[in-house]
């Protein structure tokens, strides 16, 4: 197969859960560690660092990976769900898998996954799990596909556990509460692995804690590590932190060139993860690479679609927010921008709570809805009868494509333009 058949193949065979949702969710760890074994356990011959939250994961895997490319370590990154390239999903020091290395993977262990029947996502695991050994890495950020306990990247055993915060997605696979959802981002707790908790909450605080004392692991509440004093307004490149590092007052100025306001959150998260790592792990990390990392972490990792400036006249900015949690960040920040007339080009995923997403939106914005060419696209019909309701001013377009040409068409020099609302829309710019 060439890579194109080799796609195919693995988008037909193996169903995503990005293309086709519920159908191709497959929990359970037993496929991945016997796939694994017939590898050799590649993921066993480097450190890793696993990533599990409902917002802000990918973010915090992304600034982890850069500050450990800076610091001199061979870094593998896998994160998911991919926007325009399946290989995003794979990289080292942020290059991503060539497309023979994915052919040559498929076309020499495609029997066993067809044995093993493998979803999707415990196949891209896998394979990055053995190009990551391949490719002699030294250290891997992992990032979990879906949840955590029963997701197929938790057979590896890491150095540290991160959690960066957990809210109401995915309720039909990870349970319909807090707690419950809680509980299954605490599978990926270790014994004697320490845990970083990006967000406090009490209603999940007490989840976390049982768990980490159950496994004898150690608990690290990252507002309890560092504290955010300031956050300097961005301009189209980066925005600047102060913060102070708890245990000596030790202060600290950074910069990132990751533009969304929920960042502030994120970046407390790595500064704690970051600092456990460098103070109480074999990893050296010096200041100069955890400045330089964050510094271009988007840059050196690949990271897009994060408040992502895409022009300045008019400033056009998109942003892969897609749940209640994410989105309430990205409206804030929506509300705030300095434009004369504000348009957005929005569609959704089936699954979504439309009616709690879209009451978040702001109200002085002119929406141009749409449907992304994916089977989990929901149908803009249902989008403007929730618009409707709630007395959004709106109209519908028919492809991504057209929802954008109609908005610079709409927008002048001194307006702005958003696109988001789901990744799938934004994979579509």
């Amino acid at each position: 197969m060439n890579y194109n058949e080799t796609l195919d193949f693995l988008f037909t065979a193996m169903p995503s859960f990005q293309r086709v949702g519920a159908e191709a969710y497959k929990p359970g760890l037993e496929r991945i560690i016997s796939f694994c074994q017939h590898l050799g356990n590649p993921q066993r011959n480097y450190y890793t660092i696993h990533v599990a939250g409902t917002n802000g994961k990918g973010s915090v895997s992304h600034m982890i990976a850069s500050i450990l490319q800076q610091a001199g370590y061979r870094t593998g990154l896998f994160t998911s769900p991919h926007l325009s390239d399946f290989r995003e999903r794979i990289r080292v020091d942020g290059e991503m898998i060539p497309k023979q290395k994915v052919v040559n993977f498929v076309d020499k262990h495609e029997a066993k996954m067809r044995e093993l029947d493998l979803s999707f996502f415990e196949m891209t695991a896998a394979m990055a799990f053995d190009y990551f050994d391949q490719s002699d890495v030294e250290v891997a950020v992992i990032e979990t596909g879906l949840g955590g306990r029963l997701d197929a990247t938790n057979l590896i055993t890491p150095i540290l556990s991160v959690i960066t915060n957990i809210g109401m997605e995915h309720t039909e696979f990870l349970g319909d509460s807090i707690e419950k959802i809680a509980q299954e981002k605490a599978g990926i707790i270790k014994k004697s692995v320490p845990v970083v908790i990006g967000q406090r909450s009490a209603e999940y605080d007490h989840v976390f804690t049982a768990r980490a004392e159950e496994l004898r692991s150690r608990i690290i509440f990252a507002e309890e590590a560092w504290r955010l004093n300031a956050v300097e307004h961005f301009d189209d490149d980066n925005q600047h932190f102060s913060l102070t590092r708890m245990r000596d007052e030790r202060g600290y100025e950074l910069d990132i060139d990751l533009l969304g306001d929920y960042q502030r959150h994120n970046i407390v998260t790595v500064c704690a993860a970051v600092d456990f790592l460098a103070e109480e792990t074999p990893l050296t990390i010096s200041r100069r690479a955890f400045r330089q990392g964050l510094a271009s972490a988007a840059t050196s990792t690949g990271l897009v679609g994060r408040w992502q400036v895409l022009d300045r006249e008019p400033y056009t900015v998109c942003d892969t927010g897609h749940n209640a949690d994410g989105m309430k960040y990205v409206a804030a920040q929506l509300e705030g921008l300095e434009c004369e007339k504000l348009y957005c080009v929005i569609g959704f995923a089936k699954e979504k709570d439309l009616n709690k997403i879209m009451e978040l939106l702001p109200r002085k914005a002119h929406y141009i809805f749409t449907r992304a060419q994916i089977d989990r696209a929901r149908n803009v019909e249902d989008i403007a009868e929730v618009a409707e309701r709630i007395g959004l001013d709106y109209e519908c377009v028919a492809t991504v494509r057209e929802a954008i040409l109609r908005a610079k068409s709409l927008a002048t020099a001194n307006d702005a333009i958003f696109i988001g609302g789901s990744n799938f829309v934004v994979a579509e710019i």
